[in-house]
């Protein structure tokens, strides 16, 4: 018994799940250093004042895509004909979240975020990010993360038009499955 429990070991970790605490560890690390140097150059009141504006500007951003967003699912459901264009709103959130924190590092690469011709950079980077995730899908026993993005390209049927349409495949000959598909005469009294 000790001997099968020598011999099974855990799956290993992935080289994101290993480094990924030290890089947060870095990141935070990193804004305090900038913290304080701007507070040293600056002043520690002009570094809680840009902070507070940051966390203001970060605010009016998520609320401006969330209205512009809104907005969009409402004309889609007045006029679900109609090609309403990408709205883009998940990068402005992002850029949002990232102004509210405190810390310049982070105000940085929210303001990039919103800049287009880095904004570009970044979509190009998070296609290519999606993509590896969905390769990594590919593998058994790749983990919770890999379940869940294989269970939602599974869900998922494009139409050529590029609307997302769930949906069931039926086979013509045999109708549809389930429980209550069966055909019944009506009854006559």
């Amino acid at each position: 018994m000790t001997q099968q429990a020598s011999q099974v070991r855990p799956a290993p970790r992935s080289r994101l799940r290993r480094v990924l605490p030290l890089l947060i560890a870095a990141w935070l690390v990193l804004e305090i250093w900038l913290l304080t140097v701007v507070a040293g150059a600056a002043g520690w009141f002009t570094v809680l004042v840009l902070l507070v504006a940051g966390a203001f500007l970060g605010g009016s951003l998520i609320k401006r895509a969330g209205l512009k967003a809104f907005s969009a699912v409402v004309a889609q459901s007045r006029d679900p004909e109609s090609q309403q264009p990408r709205t883009g709103t998940s990068l402005t959130v992002l850029a949002g979240l990232l102004l509210i924190l405190p810390g310049f590092l982070s105000d940085l690469v929210g303001l990039t975020l919103l800049l287009p011709p880095t904004r570009a950079m970044w979509r190009a980077l998070g296609r290519r990010f999606a993509r590896t995730a969905l390769r990594s899908t590919a593998r058994p026993g790749a983990g919770h993360f890999a379940d869940a993005m294989r269970i939602q390209e599974q869900l998922r049927i494009h139409r050529p038009d590029g609307k997302v349409v769930q949906g069931e495949v039926v086979d013509p000959r045999t109708g549809p499955t389930g429980p209550d598909t069966d055909y019944r005469p009506p009854i006559t009294g």
